[in-house]
Formats: C-alpha cells, structure tokens, sequence
C-alpha cells in the first residue's frame, strides 16, 4: 500500500527546549491552526506527553468529520526533542507526524516535521485526490512554520516575567486568538465573561447591569478591553445604533472605574478603539495626531475612548489601539468578501478610490502585546498597516490571490439601499490612516504589505516563497529546503 513522506524545516529563533514547551501550552493547537480550515479541539486528555490525545473536528464543506490523535514518544535513539502523532481514527488510512526539536546554537533551534500518511482507497486515492492534499499539507506547515516563527520572535522580544492578563471579548475573532497568543507566551490569562463562571480562568462581569466580581481583578497585571456590539452584524436600526454605542461606552467605563478603586491595580488597561474616529476624509494623510472627524462611527469612537478618563486619573497607563479593518481568514469582512469573490461576484464598492486602512490579524496581536508590555505606549496608537490602499486596489489584490475576477463593481446608490448608512460609514468611507506612533516606537509589521498578509491569512502562499519585508523572519519554509536552515534568522 502507498505511503506518502514528506519533511518540512524551519528554524526557530528559540532553543529547542524552549520551542519544544511552546507547542505543550495553552493556546498552541488554536494558534497552529490554519485559519482558513474549519478545525477545532473536540476533546482532549493532557498535553502532549506520551498516552496523551486529542478529538479533533474537521470541516470538510457543509459537513465534519472526526479525528483523533495519540501522542507518543519519539522513536529510541532520535537525537532530538519532540513527540509524534499517530491517528487511531479519522480521515486518512494511517497518519504518523513527527515533530522533532534540534538545537543549532545557544539561540535558535530546528523545527523539523516529518510526515508519513496513506490516504483511503490505496492506489486510487492516490490517483484522485493524492496530489491535492500534498499541497494542502504543504500550504498547511507552511502557515505552522511561519506563524511559530513570528510568534516566538515576539515572545522573545519580551524579557520580563510572565503577567497575569484579563481580556474581555475573549471568545471574538481576535480576543480568541489573543489569548492563544498570550498563553502560549507563559503568560496567565483569565476571561470576563457575562454568565455564572464555570472554569477556573473566568470572571464574571455584566456591563448592562454595572455588575463586575471586582475582588478578582485585584494583582491583575494587564487588562485588554475588546467587547462590544458588532458594528457589521446587521443594517444599523436605531436600535442597533444604540446597543453599538452603549456596548462600547458602558463595558469600558465599568472596566475603568472598578479598576481605578483597586488596591492593587493592573499596570495597563488596554482599550480598543478603532479607525472610524477620524470619520470619512478623502485621502488625507491620518496620523494620532489628526482631528476627530463626523459621523456616527466617530461619535462612539470619541464616547469609547473617554470611557477610559477614571483608570488614566488613577494613574494606569492607558493605550487605546484604534484598529483599522481587521484582515483575518476565518471571520469578519475578508471572510464575507472572500466568498463573494469566489463565487464571482467580486468587485470594487463605489467608484473605488475610497482609502482602506487595514492590518493582518496576527499583527494585530503583536501591537496589542506591545501595548501591554511596552511602557512608553500611551494614550492613542493607530493599529493599521503602514500601506493603506484603495478599495480597487484591495478588491485588484484580492482577486489576483485567489484567482478570480474582480469586475463586478457595485455601485453606491445600490449599496445604500441594501445597507443604508452602514454604506457610509463602512463601505464607501475613506480612510488613509498611518501607523506614525508605532513606527516611531520601532515596531516591526510581520504584514505591511496587503498581499502578504491575504495569502498568509487565506492559504494562498504556495509558489510565493519570498521573504518578508521583517527582517527577522526566515524564508517561508517548504519541504527540504536546506538553505532557509543555514541562513541566519536575520538574513536580508
């Protein structure tokens, strides 16, 4: 019967005890998960230790399937650190992946992933699909690749002790993976959450009510503030205008007035805010300097960073990171927009020119860590990409990654009928917003370019093996590709 092996390497900018504990915390499973596939944690025993498993759930179209992993020791006599996973049921006929952990100096260490797999129906299979899933197993560890390396070069960056870090919004789009992120860094997190708590890592708070378990908050390091009502979950009513406007205002002056009557408060409170705060200004260049602008985004924007005023006169260090449109491969509007492409329907909104000032979603992480382990961050910091583009490059920029046209435009007198002044205030505005403080402070962007970031995001990065413009990354690495082990993490 046919086998399939295949080996991907990366080198990490960790030694291999440490890159071995990386991928034995909390949050590594959610953080090495592609974003475009549809896979979760169904259940699990332990860690990664030998005996140890996990129950996985795998999207495949509108169905899943089941898929469960058994850890075990590296084979006897294997010179390096790691442990390997043998599928005991699930989609292939046999799975064995070796992760192995080497060090190649006192500073950085050899990731390398070995892979032997049948798939069903022997020969056949091979024939119909064997092809297919190589490359998708290889876009796969090349997003593993990637994103261990960028993470573990921020966890790195970092040399202080772990912090004990509250987040609200923990189960959205980024509070999820932020706290991946942040558990994967040693750090302890614990979430707000609006129900009775049933884990050990939950605190109860209702911002509707004014109610919050404040005694638990009390030695917390850090709070990061993401909560509130979607602002692109339905026409905007004003009803909905209301609960957007409260949801932001309401959750955070609670937040900051509970954590301006501790005792022992955190030393930071970071709080979203978002773009929306400059209202729509054609092409002019927006720094955190630049006025407020008009409109009802930029009124709740003003409301929400105010909310903030009894943590800053207590003395907490305050950041309020104003996101631009969030760029991420399994929610919000790439997701939306993305699927319109694929089907087709793609194209520029309005005449096109309108500014779009977006960032990666792992960048995003980045900039949030940095705020809450950077002591000279404060006050506002635009948390966007340093190259804006126009919506007709952004649409031109998608369609060329996945490979279909974008010629369908739709125009604004349309828009304004589905959305209504949602049209306005998302889709036709513009934005040319610039990351000034941040650059200033020396933050590096592991995406500043659009591009980049949507393949990385949509498994689009096969056959683009380039590097970034960071220059602490590494080529993406692919199967056997001895040069991108010897070079320098730093190589230009």
């Amino acid at each position: 019967m046919t086998s399939t092996e295949l080996t991907y390497r990366a080198r990490l900018p960790v030694a291999a005890a440490e890159a071995r504990a990386w991928h034995d915390r909390p949050g590594a499973f959610e953080r090495l998960a592609p974003p475009w596939m549809k896979v979760r944690v169904a259940a699990s025993c332990g860690t990664t230790a030998p005996g140890d498993w996990k129950r996985l759930k795998v999207g495949v179209g509108p169905f899943s399937m089941g898929w469960t992993l058994v850890h075990r020791a590296l084979p006897k006599g294997t010179d390096a650190l790691g442990f390997l996973d043998e599928q005991r049921d699930g989609p292939f006929r046999a799975w064995h992946h070796e992760h192995r952990f080497t060090d190649r100096d006192d500073a950085t260490s050899l990731l390398e992933d070995r892979l032997v797999y049948r798939l069903p129906l022997g020969k056949a299979g091979d024939a119909i699909v064997g092809s297919r899933v190589t490359a998708q197993i290889d876009e796969i560890f090349g997003f593993r690749h990637r994103r261990s390396q960028l993470d573990l070069r921020r966890h790195t960056d970092y040399r202080g002790a772990p912090l004990t870090i509250v987040v609200s919004g923990a189960s959205g789009l980024v509070g999820s993976q932020l706290v991946a992120f942040l558990r994967t860094g040693g750090h302890s997190v614990y979430r707000l959450v609006r129900r009775k708590p049933v884990a050990d890592d939950e605190i109860f708070w209702d911002p509707r009510t004014g109610e919050i378990d404040a005694a638990a908050l009390e030695g917390m390091d850090a709070i990061v503030h993401l909560a509130g009502e979607s602002i692109a979950g339905g026409r905007w009513t004003q009803g909905r205008k209301q609960r957007i406007l409260t949801s932001r205002v309401d959750g955070t002056r609670l937040l900051a007035e509970t954590i301006a009557r501790l005792r022992v408060p955190p030393s930071v409170l970071v709080s979203a805010s978002a773009t929306g705060y400059y209202g729509s200004r054609g092409d002019e260049l927006l720094t955190e300097n630049s006025e407020s602008g008009t409109g009802f985004l930029a009124d709740v924007c003003r409301a929400w960073e105010a909310a903030t005023a009894p943590a800053m006169s207590a003395g907490i260090r305050v950041v309020s990171p104003r996101f631009g449109v969030i760029l991420a491969g399994n929610g919000g509007l790439l997701t939306r927009v993305t699927n319109l492409f694929r089907l087709g329907l793609g194209g520029r909104l309005g005449d096109g020119e309108q500014y779009f000032s977006w960032i990666a979603l792992d960048d995003l992480l980045y900039v949030i860590h940095r705020a809450i382990t950077d002591a000279s961050l404060n006050g506002p910091i635009n948390a966007v990409a340093p190259q804006p583009v126009t919506n007709r490059e952004f649409t031109a920029t998608l369609g060329r990654v996945l490979g279909r046209p974008a010629v369908l435009p739709a125009p604004e007198r349309a828009l304004r009928l589905v959305f209504g002044e949602m049209a306005d205030e998302l889709l036709l505005t513009s934005q040319r917003t610039t990351p000034a403080r941040l650059i200033d402070s020396g933050f590096d962007f592991a995406f500043p370019t659009l591009e980049d970031a949507l393949r990385h995001e949509l498994g689009r990065a096969r056959g683009f093996h380039r590097r970034f413009a960071t220059p602490t990354v590494a080529q993406y690495p692919s199967r056997l590709r001895e040069p991108d082990i010897n070079e320098p993490l730093d190589a230009a």
